[in-house]
């Protein structure tokens, strides 16, 4: 996946599709900064590369259910990738802003194939992990909506997560349900 974005194969397929690059000469993307972090992820392992990008992407997909992806939940995903992908915190942004941008371009179709990729290179434990970051990117606004909790739900089921296990971690976040918050308003708080 990064290479998608780094590599001189890529620049040239969007030459030859009419895209045009920004001219970076001198910008902040030319920097010697932006150059390391991006060769030290060109050098991790291929496994690990690939791990970490669908962990990213499927935290991305889930920020994304709202349409929006805000601050909040990017330095989340940041703190994840940096937690459970043993990035440093400059990797974590790049990681991150690549695959908050792939999941707004790319959509449903990309979605469940990188979900089930993850699921076939990850263990039930990384899923779980993984579940429980989605819960906690949703709810970093304070409130998961319907809308993010349907994606959620459809993100478990890619995942072959077991309900018993989808419903435990959806308790850790059982105050950030919108309809537990509606319901705690209308009985008055209780």
């Amino acid at each position: 996946m990064f290479k998608r974005f780094t590599s001189p194969e890529r620049h040239a397929e969007d030459a030859a599709a009419g895209v045009q690059q920004p001219d970076v000469a001198g910008s902040a993307a030319e920097t010697a900064t932006a150059r390391q972090i991006v060769a030290r992820l060109d050098a991790m392992p291929p496994t690990d590369a690939r791990y970490l990008a669908c962990f990213a992407y499927v935290m991305s997909r889930a920020a994304q259910a709202d349409l929006s992806i805000s601050p909040e939940e990017t330095a989340l995903m940041e703190q994840f990738a940096v937690q459970y992908g043993g990035l440093d915190e400059s990797q974590a942004v790049l990681v991150v802003g690549m695959t908050k941008l792939q999941a707004s371009i790319e959509g449903a179709t990309e979605d469940y194939v990188v979900t089930r990729e993850f699921r076939e290179i990850s263990t039930m434990d990384q899923r779980l992990a993984l579940l429980r970051c989605c819960f906690a990117v949703e709810a970093a606004d304070g409130t998961i909506t319907a809308d993010e909790a349907s994606v959620v739900n459809e993100i478990a089921r890619e995942l072959d997560i077991e309900r018993s296990d989808l419903n435990r971690v959806r308790d850790e976040f059982h105050e950030q349900l919108s309809s537990v918050q509606a319901l705690r308003q209308v009985s008055g708080g209780a």
